[in-house]
């Protein structure tokens, strides 16, 4: 079902965008996706934080970046049930805490970990917000894939933390929550400059994945991937908005 209102504990409900150009960000990814973006708040009060929606649905969040050392990056979140229990297994697991749990007004509650293997990964604790309300859809949320060269000591790490299982699915590394698949698990691209440290790559549907390659492109934006087809999943590509922040696109296979 594409609509939600809630995610099980230990699944990916969340992505948002730190970038240093939100005004730009936001006429990209509105032209790219047909998003609008509603800030969340005051800005006194949410740090110009901003909500993107689609037919009227939460799907993606924005804000500019808060120090020099902030990375652009988007953002994958993991719902909880207790942020601090998190990030106490990831602390025992061998991660660090890089944003200590914190209550975010009446929305919930978050932080942020960090592994060398497993990359960073947000926490969220919901109250008010549950998350994204629409996903696997064009221009929604349709999966969350960790790069990195570690692949056994990421899969220690979350199955520590969120007890996750690393499982193969048509040749692929995923990694499953009880029986349902709800991330990927693959190298480094080939790409990327030496010493990048892992990553968690959002993925958005898309209807056409050589023509939002295209329009990336007319946008200003770049294609660090070109389009390719995953048999038995959908046609791929790694794209990047103006700002170089990576994203994936798929145009899914229907089922059979």
């Amino acid at each position: 079902m594409s609509e939600r209102n809630g995610y099980e504990p230990g699944t990916p409900s969340w992505v948002d965008l730190a970038t240093p150009d939100p005004a730009a960000a936001k006429r990209f990814y509105g032209e790219l996706f047909g998003w609008e973006a509603e800030d969340a708040g005051p800005p006194e009060e949410t740090g110009g934080y901003a909500m993107f929606k689609l037919r009227g649905k939460l799907v993606a969040g924005i804000a500019p970046l808060m120090d020099e050392n902030q990375p652009a990056v988007w953002s994958t979140y993991v719902a909880t049930d207790d942020a601090d229990a998190v990030v106490a297994r990831a602390t025992e697991a061998g991660g660090q805490a890089i944003v200590e749990p914190m209550d975010v007004m009446d929305a919930g509650r978050m932080a942020f970990v960090m592994h060398p293997a497993g990359g960073a990964v947000g926490v969220w604790q919901p109250d008010r917000h549950r998350g994204a309300e629409l996903v696997n859809e064009p221009g929604a949320l349709t999966w969350n894939q960790l790069h990195t060269p570690d692949q056994d000591g990421a899969a220690a790490f979350y199955n520590a933390v969120f007890g996750w299982t690393k499982a193969d699915f048509g040749g692929m590394s995923v990694f499953n929550l009880g029986e349902n698949g709800i991330g990927g698990l693959a190298p480094m691209p080939a790409k990327l400059p030496p010493g990048m440290p892992p990553f968690w790559m959002t993925v958005f549907g898309n209807e056409d994945t050589d023509a939002t390659a295209a329009k990336t492109v007319e946008l200003g934006g770049q294609v660090l991937g070109e389009p390719g087809d995953i048999p038995d999943v959908g046609r791929f590509a790694v794209l990047a908005d103006p700002q170089g922040v990576a994203f994936g696109v798929i145009t899914l296979t229907p089922p059979a």
